[in-house]
């Protein structure tokens, strides 16, 4: 039984020296954690991904999560976890994502939210563990005169898989927050995954990445995919961390993202 927590993007976060054990870090550089700098400029997929930044006005706390943009007929989605848009039941205010997102400048634009999607479980039920498989959201940014894939570029492809897949050298992105990570620069991870649960759609654990606070909705990158997002972490006193990624099921998650794109060829520019 897997030992878990919802990493709070708005922590800071302290860690220990050594998370992750030296012989699992896969990626080149790769610190406590298993994650090193992305190199600048940021190209290609990485160019798609960024921070999404909110505020609680019950807790009165300002939010900082990962995003991407994601392939879609509106060319204004972007995917993120679901825990990253709700918290204990009621939705952030003053969403907005910043692609290309580095050392605190909005590269590519600030870019208000204007509409949310999460599985119908995250907005009427309490935490818990087995919501985790469905730990995955999206947000419609204001079109203006472009929509957003024409300053992006192309959005990454959804990769559906299934209970039980293993997926060899994913890439883990996001900005994590906490001792030794600013939270304004781009961190990548290399990671294998394993099945994590039995139930449900299933759940992508990797033991070469130990994800903290502020790495939350970053994707999962396989193959030129984005394979899942950043959900769940052992905790950071775990000496052998682990990441939890909720995948991309097909049927609940192909329905979401039909809404979504739908909803968002229907929305005017302001």
């Amino acid at each position: 039984m897997l030992s878990l927590v919802l990493l709070d993007p708005a922590a800071v976060t302290e860690v220990s020296q050594r998370n992750v054990p030296v012989p699992r870090v896969l990626t080149p550089e790769g610190d406590r954690l298993g994650y090193a700098p992305v190199p600048r400029p940021y190209t290609g997929a990485r160019r798609l991904a960024g921070v999404l930044l909110g505020h609680d006005p019950v807790a009165k706390t300002d939010v900082l999560c990962g995003g991407t943009v994601i392939g879609s007929r509106s060319r204004s989605l972007v995917l993120t976890a679901a825990h990253c848009l709700y918290h204990d039941g009621r939705l952030l205010k003053h969403l907005a994502f910043l692609p290309g997102y580095d050392r605190g400048r909005p590269r590519l634009g600030v870019w208000p939210v204007v509409r949310t999607w999460v599985p119908a479980r995250w907005r009427t039920r309490p935490y818990s563990p087995d919501l985790l498989p469905y730990d995955v959201g999206l947000v419609g940014v204001v079109r203006r005169k472009r929509p957003l894939e024409d300053v992006t570029g192309r959005g990454l492809s959804p990769m559906p898989t299934s209970r039980g897949t293993e997926l060899r050298g994913l890439e883990l992105l996001g900005y994590p927050v906490g001792k030794g990570y600013p939270g304004t620069t781009m961190y990548r991870c290399l990671g294998d995954t394993v099945e994590g649960i039995s139930q449900g759609p299933g759940l992508m654990v990797t033991r070469n990445c130990h994800a903290a606070a502020g790495g939350s909705g970053g994707p999962a990158l396989y193959g030129g995919s984005v394979a899942g997002v950043v959900s769940s972490s052992s905790p950071l006193s775990d000496a052998k961390g682990y990441t939890v990624l909720t995948r991309l099921g097909r049927r609940p998650f192909e329905r979401m993202f039909a809404r979504a794109d739908r909803a968002m060829r229907l929305t005017p520019s302001p």
